[in-house]
């Protein structure tokens, strides 16, 4: 299995990024039928993540269209950097399940059609034969600011945004491929400065969902 890592060149130094709080949320949600699946899949997906950047205090020199061109580029960064996080802890055997490379998942979308708002107009069943997959990793993220890397680095109204915190609400779900049928959920919070990124967001994440992750194997 390959992984790019040329995402890892545009990420912020450690020592320069403001450390996410421990977990404020957690509601998780198993699907009682998930021990079937769980027994006959082999591969996942790590799909984009849906970004979404609050727009009630938007800076002068902000435009709807950069603000997108944010939210874009963070949901491709979120995946790959959860994409990576999933693939150190599936090389020490944590995981009943490999991870699609997220190259490979990637292409494959573009080739379905499936890219940025368009996949909304597909089911999860859809998506997941199309790329191949027992299952899709998939999610929302809605933050009050842009992340401190890509776009919104190059953007001149990233500080424009007010304000100390960067609150994150993240969701990540599972849905199988075969029917689109939601096996797994959970919901997190976590808060940041300025500097909060898709990094900080991510670990925070898999250190929060480790223990309920459906796919975990058992000790």
């Amino acid at each position: 299995m390959n992984m790019n890592l040329s995402f890892a060149k545009k990420a912020v130094p450690l020592a320069a990024v403001v450390m996410m709080s421990a977990c404020q949320t957690a509601d998780v949600y198993t699907a009682d039928t998930f021990e079937s699946y769980q027994t006959t899949h082999e591969e996942v997906a790590v799909l984009p993540f849906e970004v979404t950047i609050g727009k009630k205090k938007m800076p002068e020199g902000a435009t709807p269209e950069s603000l997108k061109a944010a939210e874009l580029e963070e949901g491709v960064v979120f995946q790959k950097q959860l994409y990576s996080q999933f693939l150190k802890r599936w090389s020490k055997g944590e995981y009943t399940v490999k991870f699609q490379d997220v190259d490979e998942t990637n292409v494959l979308l573009r080739r379905a059609n499936m890219t940025d708002e368009n996949i909304k107009n597909f089911t999860k069943a859809e998506i997941g034969q199309a790329l191949g997959v027992d299952a899709v990793i998939s999610g929302t993220i809605k933050r009050d600011k842009p992340m401190s890397t890509g776009a919104a680095v190059a953007s001149t109204f990233l500080l424009g945004f007010g304000g100390a915190t960067n609150s994150v609400n993240v969701n990540m779900t599972v849905h199988d491929s075969e029917a689109g049928n939601l096996l797994w959920s959970y919901d997190h919070e976590v808060k940041g400065g300025l500097g909060s990124s898709a990094e900080g967001v991510s670990k925070s994440l898999m250190k929060g969902s480790s223990k309920k992750f459906p796919y975990k194997k058992e000790k």
